[in-house]
Parts: structure tokens; C-alpha cells; sequence
């Protein structure tokens, strides 16, 4: 039985090549793999005695001829196959282990693989004659099962197959996403989308119990902006209690942790955000000699009610103190933090046994963002929400003052995060009211007066889109803010101008508008 050994990663190869030699198998190996077989002392054939012909084109060219294809792609109960194979004296390739240059992190025109790539695709091809393997770590359960058996069984081989395919699959998405990064400026929507994903993770269960879920990660390819190859801070994050997450505390997780983040960049030194249902229903900023544990109380204090079962994100260490206070408070499904104490962590686990504490990095850039429709995807750009900048225009008499304007982007941020149509209420940098999911601004004004309780007086109102009357200007002005801060263009512009000058309230316009559905 001959095998073909062709890798970059040569862990493990110097194991599974003597294995293989020792239960009698020839060894064919090619460039840098037949140097390493040499060095370790294991008898191979080189690619070039096996063709007659040497490597050219500084290495493009090695494994690309009849005798090694031939051999590859032979079906072995096709007497023609057979006969062509005897005819030209090639011998055939049972077994081909082989992966691809590091494209991913070293992309270039000559880390772009062909050999490679049409070996393994000859031989997944041919699974039911050849076995295939581009994992190291397949070489042990290979060679246990030639060892056991005596061959590999058509299951192992079409398993590893498919391996193979999606191992080539995603290699030509990793090419075609740096492709479309270089004319990203221009065409950040490419012609065509090519995404390679690995699930990661079984999880107990969907956004329902009847239905199955599972994260999976971005191996290759996604478009222009995608991160790619590292899971984002989910690949980074651990688990230190509780019990396995479900498909919507990853959700929500996420959502709080990227809001979180969002909103360190209004110049706080820790910010607390939770989560309930994707939206926000409660934030803070730490103020001035204030530190996390404030900011967290403060964000609880937003909306207590809603705050129990949601998900907590907190942009620090959370030390015993913190864990006191978040363990006197209703249950957190999900706590996310950037490190904990032993001692915080063993009180959750005596006193939150439920709770599931996630520490992790900071998160990553959004890419393209994807959603299903019948037969396709819609596609676009993430929506990226950032607080004051020189695009803001005040367009009444009364000016914000300084704290306002940090009310303002604090509430922006968040209505930018939260589902359309969303008024929220903040101030003294902690979120007071979220009014979400409506479909006119007057009920989201409404409600988000009603959680705010009068708690909003001399804050500030955002709206992630224009007011269309001023019915919807008066409701946020109800609940007693000094600011609004709104997108603007809406043709009674001045009509909500001139209401708001006559409520004597400040507004700002953003020029930019924020639904989210």
C-alpha cells in the first residue's frame, strides 16, 4: 500500500510515518515533508523518483502530474482504471495526508496552494478507495484502526472526506475575502460572498427548547471587515461556573459585552451594562471617583425589574466586594467581566450556582452583517453607533450643557443598540428609561417616561430616527429632559424645531439614523 504525505504542518508526521512504515505501507513524500522523513530516518520515496520529473517553478509545480493523480483518483473496480494504471506502470495511492500553506496568516500571491488543494480534492474524491487526512489529529485514529483492521472503513473514510472538501472550501474563502479586502474601499459589498464556518460548540439548546443550536466561528472568508480564524472574544472567553450557556445568553451576552465596550469610549473608566431580550434595560457610566461597582449599581438601578434574569457586562475585575453586591441583587442569568477574584468566585459558586460568570478580552470589529430572507441573505455593513462628534448640530436656542452632552452620547449609544422604534432617557450618565419594539415613536416616548419615573428631569432624550410630528417630541419633552438628540430629516423638521425651542429644551441632530430590527 503506497501513501502520499505532502504537509506544512508537520506535527505529528514523524509518529504517523513510522507507523505507517511499520505496518508495511511505501512512503511518498514531497519537498519539505520528504526533507523532514530524511532527517527523522524514515525510508520514503521522493515525489520526483515516483514522476521522473523535478520540482519547477520554484515549487508551484511538484505534485501536479498523471503518476500522482493517476494513482490518487483510480477507481479500483473499474477494470478500465485498472488497465490504464497498468498500461502506464502507476502504482495506486491508498492514503494522502496533507494541509495547506498558512494562508491566513501570511496571505500572498505564493501562499496561495494548487498542488495541495488538487490532491486533497482527488483524493476526497475518491474516498471510497483512498483515505484522506488534512487533521494531525487524525493520524493516531488512522493508525489504530489500520492496526485493529487492517484498513480504514468507508464510514472513517467519507467522515474524512468531507474534512477534506471543507478544509479546500474554506482555503479558497480565506483567498477570495483577501481578494475583495483589497478593493474594499470601493466595493465594500463584494459580487460574491464566501464564508467557511466551524461549529464550536453544542449548546442546550435555541432561542426555544424544541429547537437545536450550536456557535459556530468564521474559519475563512465573510467579506471584507470579517474576523476571521479567531471566534472573536467568544474563542477567548471561559466559563467559570453555572450552567451551559443557551443559544440566548450567547445572544444577549454578546450584545451587553460589545455595548459595554461601546460605551468606554465617552471617556469613563468603566462602564456597566445589562441586558435583557437584546435590548438594554439598564446602564451606567462611572463618574468622577466613582468605580465599577457604582457604575454597576447604577445600572441596575435603572430598571431592577427588568434587570432580573439578564445579562450582566462589566467592563473590569469583578473582586469580592462587587460579587457581594451583584449576589444581594435579583439573580443574573449571565455575568460577563474582564476577570474575576478566587474569592468573588467562589462566593458565586456557593451563592449563584445558576449564574454563569464569562470573562473575556474586549470584542472585535463587526464585519458584513448577514440575515436570512426566503431563497437568500440580506447583506450590509455593520452600523457602526459612536457618540458626540462635529456632525452633531445644535439647531435650538438652548445649548446643552457639558453633562448633557455626555447624557446625550450616552443615550444615543444605547438607542443605536436597542430595537426600533427606541426613545431612551439617561442621566448623570445612567440609563433611567428604554421605550423599544414599538411601532410609533409616541408609544417608545411613553414608555420609556413611564420607567424612567421622573427620574429624567434636566437628562437627555435620543431617537434613533427623526421625529415625524411633534406629538413624538412632546412625549420625550414630558418626561422632563433638558437635551434630545435625534437624526433629523424629517419634512416637519421645523415644526419639531420650533416645539422644541417652545419646551425650552436643547436638541441636537446627528444626521445619521439608527433603526435596528
Amino acid at each position: 500500500m503506497r501513501a502520499l504525505l505532502s504537509v506544512y504542518d508537520k506535527s505529528g508526521l514523524e509518529a504517523f510515518a513510522s507507523g505507517l512504515s511499520e505496518l508495511g505501507w511505501e512512503l511518498v513524500a514531497s519537498g519539505n515533508t520528504a526533507r523532514a522523513l530524511a532527517e527523522a530516518g524514515i525510508a520514503h520515496r521522493s515525489v520526483e523518483e515516483v514522476t521522473g520529473s523535478p520540482e519547477m517553478l520554484g515549487g508551484r509545480v511538484k505534485t501536479l502530474h498523471p503518476r500522482i493523480h493517476g494513482g490518487i483518483l483510480a477507481n479500483l473496480n473499474d477494470e478500465s482504471h485498472l488497465e490504464d494504471l497498468a498500461a502506464l506502470q502507476i502504482e495506486p495511492i491508498a492514503l494522502v495526508a496533507g494541509n495547506l500553506y498558512p494562508f491566513e496568516a501570511e496571505p500572498s500571491i505564493e501562499m496561495i496552494d494548487i498542488g495541495g488543494p488538487a490532491m486533497l480534492r482527488a483524493a476526497a474524491k475518491n474516498h471510497e478507495h483512498v483515505t484522506v487526512i488534512v487533521d494531525p489529529s487524525e493520524y493516531g485514529p488512522v493508525l489504530d484502526e489500520l492496526r485493529r483492521e487492517g484498513e480504514v472503513s468507508l464510514a472513517t473514510r467519507r467522515r474524512l472526506g468531507r474534512a477534506a472538501f471543507a478544509h479546500t472550501a474554506a482555503y479558497d474563502a480565506a483567498i477570495v475575502s483577501w481578494m475583495d479586502e483589497k478593493e474594499a474601499a470601493e466595493k465594500p459589498l463584494p459580487p460574491t460572498l464566501h464564508l467557511a464556518l466551524g461549529r464550536r460548540e453544542e449548546l442546550r439548546y435555541g432561542e426555544n427548547p424544541h429547537q437545536r443550536g450550536a456557535r459556530y466561528e468564521v474559519i475563512a472568508g465573510g467579506g471584507p471587515g470579517a474576523v476571521k480564524g479567531a471566534g472573536g472574544f467568544w474563542a477567548f472567553a471561559s466559563q467559570h461556573g453555572g450552567r451551559e450557556l443557551s443559544y440566548l445568553n450567547l445572544f444577549d451576552a454578546d450584545a451587553a459585552w460589545r455595548l459595554a465596550h461601546e460605551l468606554l469610549g465617552l471617556g469613563t473608566t468603566a462602564a456597566a451594562v445589562i441586558v435583557k431580550h437584546a435590548n438594554a434595560c439598564g446602564a451606567a457610566l462611572a463618574r468622577p471617583g466613582e468605580g465599577l461597582a457604582e457604575a454597576y449599581q447604577r445600572a441596575f438601578d435603572s430598571d431592577p425589574v427588568s434587570a432580573f434574569g439578564g445579562i450582566v457586562a462589566l467592563t473590569g475585575r469583578v473582586d469580592r466586594p462587587l460579587a457581594e453586591q451583584i449576589v444581594s441583587n435579583p439573580l443574573a442569568d449571565v455575568l460577563i467581566a474582564s476577570g474575576y477574584d478566587e474569592e468573588a468566585l467562589a462566593l458565586f459558586a456557593e451563592k449563584r450556582k445558576n449564574m454563569r460568570p464569562l470573562e473575556a478580552p474586549e470584542p472585535g470589529p463587526l464585519g458584513l452583517a448577514l440575515r436570512q430572507i426566503d431563497g437568500g441573505y440580506l447583506v450590509q455593513e455593520p452600523d457602526l453607533v459612536a457618540g458626540r462628534d462635529d456632525s452633531w448640530r445644535v439647531v435650538t436656542r438652548r445649548q446643552p450643557t457639558d453633562e448633557q452632552w455626555r447624557d446625550a452620547s450616552l443615550a444615543w449609544l444605547v438607542c443605536g443598540r436597542t430595537q426600533s422604534n427606541a426613545i431612551v432617557l439617561a442621566k448623570e450618565g445612567q440609563l433611567l428609561g428604554v421605550g423599544c419594539g414599538q411601532q410609533n415613536r409616541v408609544d417608545a416616548a411613553g414608555l420609556a417616561a413611564r420607567k424612567a419615573g421622573g427620574r429624567a428631569e434636566g437628562g437627555a432624550g435620543a431617537s434613533d430616527a427623526f421625529f415625524p410630528f411633534r406629538d413624538g417630541l412632546d412625549a420625550v419633552a414630558d418626561a422632563g429632559v433638558g437635551v434630545v438628540v435625534q437624526p433629523g430629516g424629517s419634512l416637519r423638521d421645523d415644526e419639531v424645531v420650533a416645539a422644541a425651542d417652545e419646551r425650552g429644551i436643547a436638541m441636537v441632530l446627528t444626521g445619521q439614523r439608527h433603526f435596528r430590527h
